[in-house]
């Protein structure tokens, strides 16, 4: 009898054991109706370019905030991608005529790959910037390449375009910076 005695009071310490630590896990874990987790804001037109730093293909450093001032031309590519090779002649040939004013930064985001190789296949010389940990992608959502942000001189998204560009878009666009 001592025997049944004992054997109930050892399962019913295991059982409140058991609730209790279940209770306290329950109590851990966000509600989820109410706690849910915030999305990202999104990157639209009229709000402010987020501020990075990426190394170019050349080791120099580039920091978005420090181009304030100028128009700044937001290009996210892959060198496996076919509608930002078909782009990248097109990108090259604003570049050599669009003035001073008027800054491309092309991010890359698979500097795993030959980039260096690519750009001098394809004869690019504007700034080629490497998204070595892919932070510059994640925090500019891009879901799909070639994307392109217009970025007016006060660090204001003026534009954005999904898809591969034509010379002429780029000239539109950049004119209403």
């Amino acid at each position: 009898m001592v025997k049944k005695i004992v054997a109930a009071v050892v399962l019913i310490t295991l059982l409140t054991v058991a609730i209790v630590q279940a209770m306290e896990k329950k109590a851990d874990k966000p509600d989820s109706t109410n706690q849910a987790a915030k999305p990202k804001a999104s990157l639209e037109i009229g709000s402010k370019a987020p501020d990075f730093t990426l190394k170019t293909l050349t080791g120099e450093t580039v920091k978005l905030s420090s181009l304030k001032g100028k128009k700044v031309i937001l290009n996210f590519w892959a060198t496996w991608c076919p509608p930002c090779k078909a782009e990248m002649p097109e990108i090259e040939q604003f570049y050599q005529t669009a003035g001073k004013d008027i800054v491309i930064l092309a991010v890359n985001i698979d500097p795993q790959l030959d980039v260096k190789g690519f750009v001098d296949k394809n004869h690019i010389t504007f700034p080629i910037l490497l998204d070595t940990d892919d932070k510059v992608n994640e925090q500019y959502q891009i879901i799909s390449i070639p994307t392109t942000f217009f970025i007016d001189k006060n660090g204001v998204i003026q534009n954005k375009i999904v898809g591969a560009m034509k010379l002429a878009d780029m000239k539109d666009f950049a004119g209403n910076l």
